[in-house]
């Protein structure tokens, strides 16, 4: 890719970033935007699963990070819960799917500021489905179907749910989208001997142990790993936003050398 920085054209890798599922542990993937926006690394392209896919979304809208911020720490999970009689799922989602369509002004994917790949599951087939176009809202509300809990959204003919199911983080989307580099940020976890006290208790703690063997591939695929140790917060916990989002920006730090080093390694080979 080429850039022009000073007046100067010069060549630059394309970097995507790889954006993982965690509940509201996906809250570290704002701090993680900050830094590196701070720090002058590029981002152009994201690929996200879950609320790695709503965070992605919404930054590719163009939002400003400090509006952002301010949005998330205010966020009330109640505000966004519209019950239902249990059949495929406890929470019918219109209300969160209106609240996507708000913040990303009823765009199609295709329309964001920058590309971005939205990943769900085809709850039929096991298949992944990769979203890179069409009504952002729903791709989003897709994507963020945690089984059982949120019903699944039909696309297309598609029952989809949660895209953390296939691909909790999205490495190889971003790298079938063309990014020279790849940044991806793991907000995994789960919490041992956890108080379990309810069904969505029971349903995420078993997501969480089921994928945490499936992510020990993903560090060897990704030029760079990102992982704010977020693991000791409930991943349904709408309750410490802010400190998520430091411990985001914390561990990002960390790998800004790598990520500059990744980087120059590339120019260098071109």
């Amino acid at each position: 890719m080429i850039r022009i920085r000073g007046g100067q054209i010069v060549m630059a890798p394309k970097v995507g970033l790889a954006l993982g599922s965690g509940g509201a542990r996906g809250f570290a993937h704002l701090g993680v935007l900050k830094v590196l926006r701070d720090e002058g690394i590029p981002i152009d392209m994201i690929a996200g699963s879950s609320m790695g896919a709503l965070v992605g979304c919404l930054y590719g809208t163009g939002i400003d990070l400090e509006r952002f911020h301010k949005l998330s720490i205010s966020f009330k999970r109640k505000y966004f819960l519209d019950f239902s009689v249990p059949k495929m799922g406890f929470i019918a989602g219109k209300r969160v799917k209106e609240f996507i369509r708000l913040f990303t002004h009823n765009k199609n994917i295709e329309e964001l500021d920058l590309p971005v790949a939205i990943v769900a599951t085809d709850l039929m087939s096991g298949e992944k489905v990769v979203f890179k176009d069409g009504p952002a809202a729903e791709a989003v509300r897709a994507s963020i179907s945690i089984p059982g809990i949120l019903i699944p959204e039909k696309i297309g003919g598609r029952l989809l749910v949660d895209g953390g199911v296939a691909d909790r983080i999205p490495v190889s989307v971003v790298k079938e989208m063309g990014a020279d580099i790849v940044i991806a940020v793991d907000v995994s976890g789960f919490q041992r001997n956890a108080r379990i006290d309810s069904i969505y208790d029971v349903i995420m703690q078993s997501i969480d142990i089921m994928q945490a063997e499936l992510l020990k591939n993903r560090e060897i695929e990704s030029d760079v790993m990102i992982r704010p140790q977020v693991g000791r917060f409930s991943s349904r916990a709408f309750t410490n936003i802010e400190e998520i989002i430091k411990i985001g920006e914390e561990e990002a730090r960390k790998t800004i050398g790598p990520i500059k080093d990744a980087i120059r390694r590339w120019k260098e080979q071109q």
